[in-house]
């Protein structure tokens, strides 16, 4: 198991401590220092089932210089969503936690964490 943290947020904080309260094994990655590229970022949306806007923070100050509520939401447009999302990895929904079943969630919720450490014991 994996999970994409940024150590400032309290969502993050509160998701490793889980994690580490459960005894879990994972591995952290700060993803604003270890930026995903295009192809991390396609695999992360395929494990999670969603689309990259679906990840995306619009409300970054980043979302809004790049005019990001303007863009279409549809298949042609989602390359140009998931080179965003690489080139200004603030803009990613944090945290990301990839299971061991080949699955991931946003683990915004401790309901969502409870879900990974489920998937990755089933994994």
């Amino acid at each position: 198991m994996e999970i994409w943290i940024n150590p400032a947020c309290s969502k993050c904080r509160g998701a490793v401590g889980l994690l580490d309260a459960e005894g879990a094994a994972y591995t952290v990655r700060r993803y604003l220092e270890d930026v995903p590229d295009e192809d991390e970022i396609r695999a992360v949306l395929g494990r999670l089932g969603l689309e990259p806007w679906d990840i995306t923070r619009t409300q970054e100050p980043e979302a809004k210089e790049l005019g990001l509520k303007d863009w279409p939401r549809d298949e042609p447009a989602r390359d140009r969503w998931v080179a965003a999302l690489a080139a200004h990895p603030r803009l990613i929904q944090r945290p990301l936690i990839t299971a061991d079943d080949g699955s991931a969630v946003v683990g915004r919720t401790e309901e969502a964490v409870r879900e990974a450490l489920a998937r990755s014991a089933r994994g």
